[in-house]
């Protein structure tokens, strides 16, 4: 960096210090400052850019500066939502809610006194809650607009802030979801023309709900239960220091089911996360306490909510891995494609009328069980934003709020009603499942976990489990086998140079099979190959510096995946530059 660069960068940063409302943030940028050339590195990452919203609104680590989540970038963001709002003449309040994470509260007031100082009722949920609640308070208080103040399952150093859209902006499939196009790019525009910030009126910080919205939600949380259903059930439970653990506990004894054992170093919401490198239950040691607890207290089932509890992680003794259920080797973790099947084929079981929707990234398996059992069935892009529009007709005023792919849909014979093309399950393999997405439009781990009970519980009383299910859907439709590829970088180009390398030069063939590719660009920055029997989806992270490849195999119900799933993954692995045919390329 030049001389003259890096005094441009110390000049946009001593801009940024005098509006920055905040003590604390302000000390830290100055302390910064004063380190001279020794900070320079540092303070260009923090000045690389603002924030943008992504796949899940804003999301950075904690810091001073436009590249971090602050209170600065806090009243950015909320006087540019509630300008939006007001430019289109959306009426209601603003409803926030937060997780237990660092600032999370100060960050929800922040946003709650930018909403008050520009005229519109601001509506805090009663203390740190989770994700799900806040999106069915959107469609149950009939709020212009949401706002979560949460990271979901990312490192303690992180926060974020999701935006939902209430009814009279999010059109009939988008009231209580996440925000879509083009409204996050509008929005971001009008974050950008705010003007100082130390110019934006504050107000106070709003009304705090009382909790009767949160005993609202859990009554209607527990109607996914069949009332009749069987209830004997023994479960091991774990928050991962998250705010699910009161409300999950909660949701269980309303349902008519036993308290779940709980794992106690887990069970209070801690911002640190002490006992896990990364809170995300898909990552590897992350629910080993709590399938210790399973294995040591008998349960039938171990089940794990992400630390906003929107994501529910499931975990079975399995007679395969050898051991018994009394030995943590003799569990495994269900995949986010094992447990979406089950769910969606309860569901339809249950004669659940609407659309099966899952993502193109996610098992192709939901598709030949909606085909098989007459269902309508979509597919979308990646995430749920995309997901709960999947059954509706977009808005008008919205231009496109939905994935173009969802148009993809399998017709049922029959007449077409209402109900048959409204949501009936969504789900994505990232262990995010939508079972009643009339009570919430988004991701749900409270009421996933509360569906996978029942069956479980049901599936016991025929003296069956969850992987003898998993059996009897492979001997019907064959063995859907998933693996996912993931490349954590720490330069985002990384990312870039990996799709352009594969762009220009996929493979021909895959495990000895011609493939067919399919570039989803412009509408999606991501690439498909596929031929029979497999299939391979490449696309970067929408939340995390990753680039992901997300691969399925098809075989007979009686052989091994295993080794089609190994070679396939060395084989993307070299069309990345990841793998020289040689051997790594280090």
């Amino acid at each position: 960096m030049t001389a003259e660069m890096t005094e441009q960068l110390r000049a946009r940063a001593t801009a940024w210090l005098d509006d920055d409302p905040d003590p604390a943030d302000r000390q830290e940028l100055a302390a910064l400052l004063d380190t001279g050339p020794a900070g320079t590195v540092e303070l260009a990452d923090r000045f690389a850019g603002p924030l943008s919203f992504g796949t899940a609104g804003l999301r950075g680590p904690l810091r001073a500066g436009p590249n971090g989540m602050n209170r600065a970038v806090v009243r950015g963001a909320a006087a540019g939502l509630v300008r939006w709002l007001a430019a289109r003449d959306a009426a209601g309040p603003i409803v926030i809610g937060y997780d237990a994470r660092h600032r999370s509260h100060e960050f929800a007031v922040e946003t709650a006194r930018v909403a008050t100082g520009a005229g519109r009722r601001a509506l805090l949920l009663p203390g740190p809650l989770p994700t799900p609640v806040l999106a069915y308070a959107v469609r149950e208080l009939d709020a212009a607009a949401g706002v979560m103040v949460t990271a979901s399952h990312n490192p303690p150093q992180d926060n974020g802030y999701k935006v939902y859209l209430g009814a009279a902006l999010g059109g009939p499939g988008g009231a209580g979801a996440q925000l879509v196009s083009p409204a996050d790019a509008a929005i971001e525009a009008t974050i950008r023309e705010v003007g100082p910030l130390t110019e934006v009126p504050l107000g106070e910080p709003g009304e705090v709900l009382g909790d009767d919205l949160l005993q609202r939600y859990l009554d209607a949380a527990v109607a996914v239960v069949d009332p009749d259903a069987p209830r004997a059930l023994t479960v091991a439970y774990t928050p991962l220091h998250g705010v699910g653990g009161a409300v999950a506990a909660e949701a269980f004894r309303r349902a008519g089911f036993d308290a779940p054992a709980v794992v106690a170093e887990q069970a209070e919401p801690d911002p640190d996360f002490p006992t896990v490198a990364f809170p995300n239950p898909e990552e590897p040691g992350a629910i080993d306490l709590a399938v210790a607890l399973g294995a040591s207290t008998g349960a039938d089932l171990v089940i794990a909510n992400d630390p906003d509890a929107d994501r529910c992680a499931v975990a079975v003794p399995d007679p395969a891995r050898g051991a018994g259920p009394d030995d943590p080797a003799g569990w495994r973790m269900l995949r986010g494609d094992e447990v979406g099947v089950l769910l969606a084929d309860h569901l339809m079981r249950r004669a659940t009328p609407g659309v099966y929707a899952t993502t193109i990234v996610s098992s192709s398996l939901l598709r030949a069980l909606a085909e098989a059992r007459g269902v309508r069935y979509a597919e979308t892009l990646t995430g749920f934003k995309w997901i709960v529009r999947a059954g509706s007709v977009p808005e008008p005023s919205l231009e496109r709020p939905r994935s173009p792919l969802a148009d993809a849909r399998r017709e049922a014979p029959g007449p077409v009603t209402d109900t048959d093309t409204d949501l009936a399950f969504g789900y994505e393999e990232a262990l995010g499942y939508a079972v009643a997405p009339r009570l919430v439009r988004d991701k749900d781990g409270i009421t996933a976990a509360l569906l996978v009970a029942e069956l479980a519980a049901t599936l016991r009383a025929q003296g069956r489990t969850l992987v003898d299910r998993l059996d009897e859907l492979a001997a019907e439709f064959g063995r859907y086998a998933t693996d996912q590829l993931s490349v954590r970088v720490t330069d985002l180009a990384d990312i870039g140079a990996m799709m352009s390398r594969l762009r220009a030069a996929p493979p021909d063939t895959l495990l000895d099979h011609k493939i067919t590719v399919d570039d989803l660009l412009p509408d999606a920055d991501v690439l498909r190959l596929s031929a029979d029997g497999l299939r391979v989806v490449v696309r970067p992270s929408g939340t995390e510096p990753k680039l992901k490849a997300y691969l399925e195999v098809v075989v007979a119900a009686d052989a091994d995946p295993a080794p089609e799933l190994t070679r396939l993954r060395a084989e993307i692995s070299t069309a990345l530059g990841l793998i020289s045919p040689g051997g790594p390329t280090g």
